[in-house]
């Protein structure tokens, strides 16, 4: 029988796996010793402060607000109807991509930006038209329609 044979590659493997667990063993005694087991109770709490910031001191109850509760609203409001009066607005045509069929229309009095299919056109229109046009909910938020080029 012959003797085992021990190589280079096999003394460097048994090298590197005695190296890793004196190094695994030193990280232990290590959080051992940092650990902050049996700290007291009043050093582990956490306080938000009046401004929602997270600080390691009691916030002042004298800068302590009251809420109403009834003013705290958890649901999406409810849409308020359009007056009869307001259907019909002016606007400006910020972007409109003809290839797409889409763009969208920069309303002069509210200054909000609203969504415009190419089914919602009556007369052609491209960037920086003036138009008047309605505005109709559609699923993700409120939508042009019946839009013609403003005089």
């Amino acid at each position: 029988m012959g003797k085992p044979r021990e190589t280079f590659s096999k003394k460097e493997k048994e090298k590197n796996r005695v190296k890793k667990r004196k190094e695994k063993e030193a990280k232990k005694e290590e959080r051992q010793a940092n650990s902050q087991k049996g700290a007291a109770l009043e050093e582990m709490f956490a306080y938000v402060d009046e401004n929602g910031n997270i600080s390691s001191t009691p916030p002042d109850p004298r800068k302590k607000r009251t809420i109403n509760v009834e003013d705290v609203q958890i649901a999406v409001p409810k849409q308020v109807e359009m007056l009869p009066g307001e259907e019909i607005r002016n606007g400006t045509v910020t972007f409109f991509n003809e290839a797409k069929g889409y763009g969208f229309i920069r309303d002069l009095e509210t200054q909000e930006s609203i969504f415009v299919h190419i089914t919602g056109l009556v007369d052609p229109i491209k960037d920086n038209d003036k138009v008047t046009f309605e505005i109709e909910m559609g699923q993700k938020g409120p939508n042009a329609v019946a839009v013609k080029k403003a005089g």
